[in-house]
């Protein structure tokens, strides 16, 4: 079956809720961060949340990071 729609797939197809068990935020040097917790007990930066523009232009909240 093709579906047209303007939708995404994740928006037809939801992925299950226990994916997201291991994402939280954190505060990372001081700035706070959407990140998921790997299997070695890392994290992993998904998302910066911040209002600084500068902290955008820094390379270590790169997303897809791996934080100390």
């Amino acid at each position: 079956m093709i579906l047209y729609t303007p939708l995404s797939q994740e928006d037809i197809f939801p992925t299950a809720n226990s994916s997201y068990n291991n994402r939280q935020f954190i505060s990372y040097e001081g700035r706070s961060v959407y990140a998921e917790q790997m299997e070695d007990g890392s994290y992993q930066l998904l998302q910066l949340m911040s209002t600084d523009p500068q902290d955008f232009l820094d390379e270590k909240f790169t997303p897809g990071s791996i934080l100390s």
